[in-house]
């Protein structure tokens, strides 16, 4: 059934908006909601919604991003909102979306977007290698939550879990622009940092656009960024488009990656070798760290943001071997040096995690027909 989209009720008034929803009080969650629908229809453009498809929306808010994917034609849309002030205009959205509108109060970040679709009988793609499925996560989230999220959600994406179970679904979502710019970086630039590496290894994301925070002369000034937002953020915002690669850039564990750029992006601006350091007991840290950037052909003295993702690949698969040579060397952590390797070698996970979907390198001499599967995506 095609919903009637003039039955969908308008958002509110500011005025109005801004007393209902009392904004002036949650403005510390860092939550900022878009107020014009052009741009949150060039939002929904920009993630490729298409009549028929599925959608889940992350943090909804009042609805200005869930009303233009409605517009779109989707099937089915679930909404993620954890605060209970707009779950009642949400509701008030759904009576007028012929049962397309589906919301589930809930943290984002606790809630399996996969298990929603799965329920609904959503059906799996044959291969990670086909199209992205019709499917698409969106969100314009809280500032203070978004890189948690992104986090949480490549490394679902890593393991072909959760939303990903169905394919390389696509995702798009709002960030403070300084944000969006790290994740996009490209080597040897000044904002290239930990979530470059995380995101570019496992995606090819781009930045849509930019919604410039400006402000207008109106009793409403601070609540305004050119009437787009309420609140009015303080920063610039980018829209970022994250599709899945057919195969990641590294083969290593998502765990073991995560935690190498962690440390490596630390020290930032100082030579790598100070950040490899850490990943070791300071008694042995100067030679692992050491043997690492020899094993993988790095200089010592070069600053993180002038390695590529091959390099990283490269000190990713170096690092997980030490790591499974020496039980308990994954789980340490140098902050906490009285939690020895000889004492984490007897915990759980003394070992890294395996990485199912690993592809082993081709070796020049060619392989046997019964052999190649593993080379395959």
């Amino acid at each position: 059934m095609t919903t009637n989209f003039s039955r969908l009720p308008p958002l509110p008034p500011l005025r109005d908006f801004i007393h209902m929803y009392r904004l002036r009080a949650k403005k510390v969650l860092s939550q900022n909601y878009l107020m014009d629908m052009n741009l949150t229809r060039k939002i929904v453009r920009g993630a490729g919604v298409q009549p028929g498809d599925w959608v889940c929306e992350v943090g909804p808010g009042p609805g200005g991003i869930t009303r233009a994917i409605l517009e779109s034609g989707c099937d089915r849309l679930d909404v993620v909102e954890i605060d209970q002030r707009f779950i009642p205009p949400l509701e008030h959205l759904a009576e007028a979306a012929d049962d397309r509108l589906h919301i589930h109060h809930a943290d984002v970040l606790k809630t399996n977007i996969g298990d929603l679709w799965g329920k609904e009988g959503a059906k799996r793609s044959v291969q990670w290698s086909d199209e992205p499925p019709a499917m698409h996560i969106i969100g314009n989230l809280p500032f203070n939550i978004a890189s948690p999220l992104i986090i949480k959600l490549l490394k679902d994406m890593s393991y072909r879990r959760d939303a990903w179970r169905f394919g390389r679904v696509p995702l798009t979502l709002t960030f403070q622009m300084e944000v969006a710019k790290r994740i996009c970086s490209p080597i040897d630039d000044d904002a290239r940092a930990r979530i470059s590496i995380m995101a570019q290894y496992l995606t090819e994301p781009k930045i849509l656009f930019r919604i410039p925070a400006f402000s207008i002369p109106t009793e409403f000034a601070h609540y305004l960024i050119g009437s787009c937002f309420v609140p009015r953020p303080e920063v610039d915002v980018g829209v970022v488009r994250f599709v899945p690669r057919i195969q990641p850039l590294i083969s290593a564990p998502f765990e073991i990656v995560e935690k190498l750029c962690r440390q490596v992006f630390h020290y930032r601006q100082k030579y790598m070798i100070k950040g490899l350091k850490t990943l070791y007991p300071k008694e042995i840290a100067d030679e692992m760290a050491h043997q690492l950037l020899k094993d993988c052909r790095v200089n010592p003295k070069a600053p993180s943001v002038q390695l590529g993702i091959e390099e990283f690949a490269d000190l990713a698969a170096a690092y997980e071997k030490q790591c499974r040579d020496m039980p308990g060397l994954f789980p340490y952590d140098y902050i906490k040096p009285n939690r020895t390797v000889a004492m984490l070698a007897k915990t759980a996970g003394a070992l890294p995690p395996m990485n199912p979907f690993k592809v082993e390198k081709m070796p020049e001499e060619g392989i046997r027909l019964a052999e190649a599967d593993k080379f395959l995506c």
